[in-house]
């Protein structure tokens, strides 16, 4: 199936490695091109030469928590491509912890971080998005069922995924779609290193298939091409929707 990618270009936020590399991925792979985000120059310079270089990727180094990074991506996708057609924002899981045992000041960075960076990219990329423009905002299965130890993602998340809603009503007249993605376990480097952590990286590995009804941890690849799709012009009438990327691992509808 033709995705209807070809010379689109499309903005992803902290995509230097991890799901938002591999939509990245996906999205140059059918022919898009993308301006990719990290706070680490090393990482973003290393993943624009995975992508295929200058002709298929740029790369700038940005905190999606300054609040002049959204129109900073902008200007660039604009400037080094001539159009921007959609965008991918995500950052960093926050810290981890009981919601009880956050401190304000944890609280604070993760809603400045976390949420009202979010809010601010998505509403600056919708203004200068034409009609079939797309948003994805990847988010968490935390916004359907809290995660233990996750507090601030518990508490963040179900958020972000209603301001998606919202946003996506008031942008559907002009032809934007708005909408979330929930990825659930993914191999992600992250996720390796964590791994690796454990006294048993492999029974911890199956620990958590197990408790995946597909019995197994995703590739991040398979959120890449899922994420893609959402993004492309064939997805043109999903809007409005969290869309659970999890290997089935969520028990709600």
């Amino acid at each position: 199936m033709d995705l209807g990618l070809a010379d689109r270009v499309f903005i992803l936020t902290g995509a230097s490695r991890g799901l938002g590399f591999a939509t990245a991925e996906a999205l140059v792979g059918d022919g898009a091109r993308v301006v990719i985000s990290s706070r680490d120059a090393d990482r973003v310079a290393e993943a624009v030469d995975r992508l295929g270089g200058p002709e298929h990727a740029f790369g700038v180094t940005a905190d999606l928590a300054d609040p002049s990074t959204p129109r900073e991506l902008v200007h660039a996708a604009q400037e080094r491509f001539g159009r921007l057609d959609g965008a991918l924002i995500s950052v960093g899981g926050p810290t981890p912890g009981t919601a009880a045992s956050m401190s304000d000041d944890q609280w604070t960075t993760a809603f400045e971080t976390v949420f009202l960076g979010s809010v601010r990219a998505a509403r600056t990329f919708a203004s200068a998005l034409p009609e079939g423009g797309a948003i994805g905002l990847v988010l968490s299965t935390s916004v359907k069922t809290p995660l233990t130890g996750l507090g601030l993602s518990n508490g963040f998340r179900p958020g972000l995924a209603m301001v998606a809603k919202d946003m996506a009503d008031e942008f559907a007249p002009r032809g934007v779609r708005v909408l979330s993605i929930l990825p659930g376990r993914f191999m992600t480097d992250r996720s390796r290193e964590l791994l690796e952590a454990a006294p048993d990286p492999a029974a911890a590995a199956e620990t958590i298939a197990a408790n995946i009804p597909l019995n197994r941890i995703g590739e991040p690849t398979e959120f890449g091409r899922v994420a893609a799709f959402l993004l492309s012009p064939a997805a043109g009438y999903v809007t409005g929707v969290a869309v659970p990327v999890d290997g089935g691992a969520l028990r709600t509808l």
